[in-house]
């Protein structure tokens, strides 16, 4: 065809990290510490539901209620009631989605008009730029940084009150924020949500909140929804992934839990779209949250079990990356297809080309504009079984010897 093929919101939007260092991490057989998923199975009790739920007849292989299992929908309002303290209806106020991705799609898509600003702290997941691009709002961005130079806690990564104030305008519609935060593993202290919730309630924007890794804490750290906060229940489109609470990110099962008359809108963009999800999945993700609640806060839980396992291969890793000290090594880019590159992606790229190990450069999850500021930093991640961290261990170690 001689005329245009593709929509002019396709453009800008080509190019996925996700995409880019998957098939990069595959085409050399890499070990792979770059994309967040685990590498081990979803615990028993979950498995045994999928199972139960595909042998459990005819339904069970049907379409089911088009927003939402009803068995799930059910469990995931009775859960989170107790979390938020607000009643949460499971009918008005949950819209289950093919993971969390597409739950962030309906609610750009429903909630942003053309020209509206959507306020995106840095750094963030990478389909909030793209996706606030393709409804045709404006990103206005605003970074965490950290206190220090050389910070080792997430927690030093603060977000400046003043910087953020700056930002609301008139056009303003929303701000999304993700906490804990990916790559940083940042949890927002309470104050710190206030100070986000006054400056919507004050502006009358929306909050979308990305909590999809709100079981992973460690050190103390508690995980609060701002939609908890006096003011915010009406105005917060809070953001859940059963792949990351049960380790099964496959099954692809995310929702929304928000005010009823935020969710119609998003109701309207999800029929007209997907219209429903893989019914087998939600049984077992909803059997796993009936377990949760009864053994919520308990040593059987797994929402206590997972992050105690994940705190030491955390500390696994992080103590072989301080023991290699990788920043003094040397490194000779000889690679000229990435010449124009930022460093980190020339970094990444060489890494696992050169050393077989796959990891994600860190300004991929920042705007243009502050990229640069933050193109020193790799994610590595740790969710992974002890054997895999310890094959990227021996390459880090043959690496610093100059092996």
């Amino acid at each position: 065809m001689s005329r245009r093929i593709h929509a002019r919101r396709t453009e800008g939007v080509d190019k996925n990290v996700w995409v880019e260092f998957t098939q990069l991490a595959a085409d050399y057989k890499a070990v792979n510490l770059g994309q967040g998923f685990p590498d081990f199975s979803p615990p028993k009790f979950v498995q045994e539901a999928f199972c139960d739920a595909v042998n459990g007849g005819p339904q069970m292989h049907q379409y089911t209620r088009a927003f939402g299992h009803p068995r799930l929908v059910q469990s995931l309002a009775t859960f989170f009631s107790r979390v938020t303290g607000h009643e949460i209806d499971p009918l008005e106020d949950v819209l289950v989605t093919v993971g969390a991705y597409q739950a962030l799609f309906c609610a750009f898509q429903a909630l942003i008009d053309e020209g509206d600003e959507v306020i995106i702290v840095e750094p963030f997941f990478d389909c909030y730029q793209p996706m606030v691009k393709m409804v045709g709002g404006k990103e206005v961005y605003v970074p965490l940084r950290p206190k220090v130079e050389g910070s080792l806690s997430s927690a030093d990564w603060t977000l400046s009150a003043e910087e953020l104030a700056s930002k609301f305008t008139p056009r303003t519609k929303a701000i999304v924020i993700n906490t804990p935060n990916n790559p940083l593993g940042k949890v927002y202290k309470t104050e710190e949500l206030q100070m986000i919730a006054d400056l919507c309630i004050k502006h009358d924007v929306l909050c979308i909140s990305d909590e999809v890794y709100e079981w992973l804490t460690y050190d103390g750290n508690k995980h609060v929804k701002i939609a908890s906060l006096p003011g915010m229940w009406e105005r917060t489109i809070t953001i859940g992934s059963g792949g990351k609470t049960f380790s099964a990110t496959g099954w692809k099962v995310g929702w929304v839990i928000s005010s009823g008359h935020i969710i119609k809108h998003m109701k309207t963009i999800f029929q007209n779209c997907v219209y429903h999800c893989p019914t087998a999945a939600q049984e077992a993700v909803a059997r796993g949250f009936e377990r949760e609640y009864e053994l919520f806060g308990s040593p059987e839980s797994y929402f206590q079990q997972l992050p105690a396992m994940l705190h030491h291969r955390r500390g696994k890793l992080a103590s072989c990356l301080q023991s290699v000290d990788i920043s003094s090594v040397k490194v000779d880019f000889n690679d000229d297809s990435t010449k124009d590159e930022s460093y980190d992606y020339r970094f990444v790229k060489w890494l696992t080309k050169e050393k077989g190990l796959a990891t994600i450069p860190v300004s991929a999850f920042y705007s243009p504009e502050h990229g640069k500021e933050f193109d020193k930093y790799v994610r590595f991640c740790f969710v992974k079984e002890e054997a895999t961290l310890d094959a990227a261990e021996q390459i880090l170690r043959k690496w610093s010897q100059g092996k």
